[in-house]
């Protein structure tokens, strides 16, 4: 199984965001991790309709996290970013055309999978990712210099 680059730049937009004390420009997080700008700001769009940030426009705007990262679950943003009700055509709730769905197991057998793996990060927040945030905001200010 594989995220998708927006739920990657999701996890990682949170991230930054939590590193750093002040408000922070979709340039500031796109330079950080040298990473599509465009993309980056559908992808806070997301997070931003989704109440994990707040977006300010404008001279001083710029985007913070909506709460403390020990209120912002995982499990959560994943679900919020992927479709994972259509990991399989067979899925409940899609269009299914597999001709075999009336005979075959392994419909049950990936949603429980993707249920574990979805119990598995619902156990974490992002505080728990953040591990030392000051190693997180020494990491990338070392990028700005470098770069």
């Amino acid at each position: 199984m594989r995220l998708t680059t927006q739920t990657d730049y999701a996890l990682r937009t949170l991230m930054f965001l939590a590193a750093h004390d002040s408000s922070q420009t979709i340039d500031d997080i796109a330079t950080g991790y040298g990473i599509s700008k465009n993309h980056l700001m559908k992808v806070a769009q997301r997070l931003a309709g989704a109440g994990f940030i707040i977006s300010q426009r404008g001279r001083g705007g710029g985007l913070q996290l909506a709460r403390e990262p020990a209120l912002i679950n995982i499990g959560t943003v994943v679900r919020t970013m992927e479709e994972v009700n259509q990991f399989v055509e067979c899925s409940p709730g899609s269009s299914n055309q597999c001709v075999i769905t009336p005979v075959c197991g392994l419909t049950h057998i990936l949603a429980d999978a993707v249920e574990a793996f979805l119990a598995h990060l619902d156990r974490f927040t992002l505080a728990d990712v953040m591990g030392k945030k000051e190693r997180f905001a020494e990491i990338f200010a070392l990028e700005r210099i470098d770069g």
